[in-house]
């Protein structure tokens, strides 16, 4: 019998997924051919190997035996191709979604190393926010994540790419009665930050909820630009890394404020799925990890 590893690989991401719809999209293939390889497959071995249920597919006794075979198969597939690769291996399509923090910081870099030494991987890149980005990991939507914080679900593997120190920053225009700035004359101020829903917005409103403060006009945006649009038009006080606003602190349009008011680092990590063929995502994370650290942000 001469196994077909396309339908091994096919098998694994159904019983992964637990939908063919999404073990189609994750192939580049349609839900038909997904179901053919599938039928290919129980009818040489002569077993049924998944459970088709209403809204999930789970595999049988039979059909986990032959997931811990078919893993293990399709990793050494994996190490072959590995052994035999060059600098040029990488091939295909990767789907890589990343924070806008890393689009005003080292972005531009990472994609030209990645094309020096992949020139044939082509490259889809989505901007999102945090926690839409792991939900869209989880979902297989994306092969590689760069976002603020880890992933804890199970199977996924996260790398420290950088951190970042939040800054209060604002136009130069904007006069302070004294320095350091104290956090009551800071609420004074709108403040602009990151959308809702994400670390630093949640800590910014953590910061300024105390009973003590005048209630605080807080503006959030998803849109990084206009963060810093707003900010240097003095509508507000923008409470983000100072890295990405360097070239604007350089020409003067930015200023960083003088406060002893903290606000805790911002860490960017890899995240990607672990399976026996990820090698790939591997060797894009290196890449961002040495691009990440070289701009300073460790």
């Amino acid at each position: 019998m001469v196994m077909d590893l396309k339908a091994l690989e096919t098998f694994v991401r159904v019983a992964e997924l637990g939908s063919f719809r999404a073990a189609a999209n994750k192939l580049h293939t349609t839900q038909p051919a997904i179901s053919q390889r599938i039928a290919q497959l129980e009818s040489e071995l002569g077993a049924r190997l998944l459970e088709r249920e209403r809204r999930n597919v789970t595999p049988t006794p039979r059909g986990r035996t032959l997931l811990a075979y078919a893993e293990k198969m399709l990793a050494l597939r994996a190490e072959m191709l590995t052994v035999f690769s060059d600098s040029t291996s990488l091939r295909g399509v990767m789907r890589i979604g990343l924070a806008e923090t890393i689009v005003h910081t080292w972005l531009t870099r990472f994609l030209k190393q990645v094309n020096a030494i992949h020139p044939h991987l082509g490259l889809e890149i989505e901007v999102d926010i945090s926690p839409n980005l792991r939900d869209r990991l989880a979902a297989q939507e994306l092969d590689v994540v760069f976002m603020l914080g880890p992933s804890h679900l199970p199977l996924m593997e996260n790398r420290l790419l950088c951190s970042y120190p939040v800054s209060f920053v604002a136009s130069p225009e904007i006069s302070w009665s004294q320095k350091p700035v104290t956090l009551e004359e800071l609420a004074t101020f709108p403040i602009i930050t990151f959308s809702r829903n994400t670390q630093p917005y949640m800590a910014v409103r953590t910061l300024f909820s105390r009973h003590d403060l005048p209630p605080v006009r807080l503006h959030a945006s998803a849109s990084l630009s206009t963060v810093v649009h707003m900010a240097t038009e003095g509508l507000g006080i923008a409470v983000i890394p100072a890295a990405i606003v360097s070239g604007e602190l350089a020409s003067g349009r930015l200023a960083v404020i003088e406060t002893n008011t903290h606000i805790p680092d911002l860490p960017f990590y890899a995240a990607w799925t672990s399976t026996p063929d990820s090698s790939a995502a591997r060797q894009i994370v290196e890449i961002a990890a040495v691009i990440a650290q070289e701009r300073g942000g460790m």
